[in-house]
């Protein structure tokens, strides 16, 4: 693949990412409440599961290298919220409310690392790989 192709590929795949990133923090944000930062961490652990789907996918040819473009690094890439999530914890330290803090980021690493290897194990256990 061209570096061109793969360029649209990552490019539209993040518009996709971006756009439902909106949607799912929005969504889970007016469903939970403004206290704590849920719709980011909904966002990353769905995405962190994804990837880990897509991914095996990609790798045991059920998917075309394009895939890898368009959906894990495009895709999910817009999708997932890293930045925002250091952001987010930084206020909630700032706002001294360090448990919320400390479970949001120690929360969404071990939480998302399981959750890339329930993706991993799923999409492999289906069989498509």
């Amino acid at each position: 693949m061209s570096v061109l192709g793969s360029l649209l590929y990552v490019a539209l795949g993040g518009a996709v990412g971006s756009a439902a990133r909106y949607l799912v923090g929005a969504w889970v944000a007016s469903r939970l409440g403004p206290d704590f930062p849920w719709g980011t961490f909904v966002v990353n652990v769905s995405g962190s599961f994804l990837i880990g789907g897509v991914l095996v996918l990609v790798e045991g040819g059920a998917l075309p290298v394009g895939a890898r473009y368009f959906l894990a690094i495009g895709t999910l890439g817009g999708y997932t919220t890293f930045s925002t999530f250091g952001y987010e914890t930084l206020q909630l330290v700032i706002a001294r409310s360090l448990g919320a803090a400390l479970f949001n980021a120690l929360g969404q690493l071990v939480i998302c690392l399981i959750a890339v290897y329930l993706g991993v194990v799923l999409f492999r256990g289906i069989g498509w790989v």
